[in-house]
């Protein structure tokens, strides 16, 4: 049995962590708030460039002729994108991601098809490297609040693979962003355009918007539009993923600081009132020596 000492230290050693993690959540929850008007702010324009190429890709008669639009024969290599975080004490936060990451490959590897790995974020970096698995491209240094561009210098790595053949598809995986208590693995893919999941964005337009979208002009023609609009909406799908597991980060470390806070006090009470415990026997065996000694005098 530990001494009351021990138990004592025990009690001071989990109020000191109950104090780390409280701050830690109060962090969390304040650069959880910024996250979300950062996404807040970008989800309408995110949107509307999304429309913009899925409309002008629906309105073009011939995909330009540019090395990002053309479609492989045969897909072979699918270059995948981890979107992990930096730190770690987040809960399931990246380790989600990994695993979506090996679920994904298997399913590749079951059709015959390579992954090359591709990965944002030093805690997905060194679980993908501890598994002894070659990276095609890695960022890390900015999840806490990323820039536009980090998620251009990701773009251009992407697209430079996906020109130069060394993937013939580009997917991304992350955590999108619902709530504080919520974040779900999203899976999505980016190149090449006619696979992409932009051009399922309009699939439940009304007949009247429909039509009015048949009665637009188009200047420049749909074509050029095109092969202006594919770069910023690569560049913007991975900012908005960037953002979006930002926010689920935060708002996952947020949720398991206070976990760990809640746990911190269960314990302090278990051990508080095991010491009490063990005080009150002392001091009843302090009293039966004493009664006993007195006994002993008469």
């Amino acid at each position: 049995m530990a001494s009351l000492k021990d138990i004592r230290g025990r009690i001071q050693s989990f109020k000191n962590m109950r104090k780390i993690t409280r701050a830690m959540e109060m962090v969390a929850a304040a650069r959880l708030r910024r996250a979300e008007q950062r996404i807040e702010a970008l989800r309408p324009y995110a949107d509307a460039i999304r429309r913009m190429t899925s409309r002008a890709s629906q309105a073009a008669e011939n995909i330009p002729s540019l090395p990002i639009l053309e479609e492989k024969d045969e897909i072979r290599r699918v270059g995948l994108l981890l979107v992990t975080g930096d730190r770690g004490l987040a809960g399931p936060f990246n380790a989600q991601i990994i695993r979506a990451g090996n679920r994904r490959s298997a399913e590749l590897r079951a059709d015959r098809v390579e992954t090359i790995w591709y990965v944002s974020g030093r805690r997905g970096e060194s679980s993908l490297r501890f598994r002894g698995l070659e990276l095609g491209g890695a960022w890390t240094g900015f999840t806490d609040r990323p820039a536009f561009a980090d998620a251009r210098a990701i773009a251009d790595g992407l697209a430079s693979a996906y020109v130069d053949g060394r993937v013939d598809r580009v997917e991304i995986t992350y955590n999108g962003y619902i709530s504080a208590v919520r974040q779900e693995v999203r899976h999505e893919t980016l190149l090449p355009l006619q696979q992409a999941d932009v051009l399922e964005a309009d699939e439940e337009e009304s007949e009247d918007d429909i039509h009015r979208r048949a009665l637009w002009i188009y200047e420049p023609d749909p074509e050029e539009i095109l092969a202006r609009l594919v770069p910023d909406y690569v560049e913007i799908s991975i900012f908005r993923a960037l953002l979006e597991s930002t926010a689920s980060e935060h708002g996952a470390r947020m949720t398991a600081m206070r976990n760990a806070s809640d746990n911190a006090a269960e314990l302090i009470d278990d051990l508080t009132l095991e010491a009490n415990r063990q005080r009150q026997a002392e001091i009843t065996q302090e009293i039966m020596e004493v009664v006993a000694g007195a006994e002993a005098l008469r």
